[in-house]
């Protein structure tokens, strides 16, 4: 797994504005548990991953 974060700040914040502007918190908060659960398989795979010492 690579250590480098990939992050567009500028595409992030102004789809965030967008959904903020529409008033669509379901669709937003879709999104962020979407997020969160990627999340937590990616570090659960590193987990995994890892050999016992």
């Amino acid at each position: 797994m690579s250590n480098t974060i990939e992050y567009a700040a500028g595409v992030q914040d102004a789809a965030l504005a967008l959904f903020l502007q529409e008033d669509n918190a379901d669709k937003l908060t879709d999104i962020l548990v979407d997020a969160l659960d990627e999340a937590f398989r990616i570090l659960n795979e590193e987990l995994v991953s890892r050999p016992l010492n």
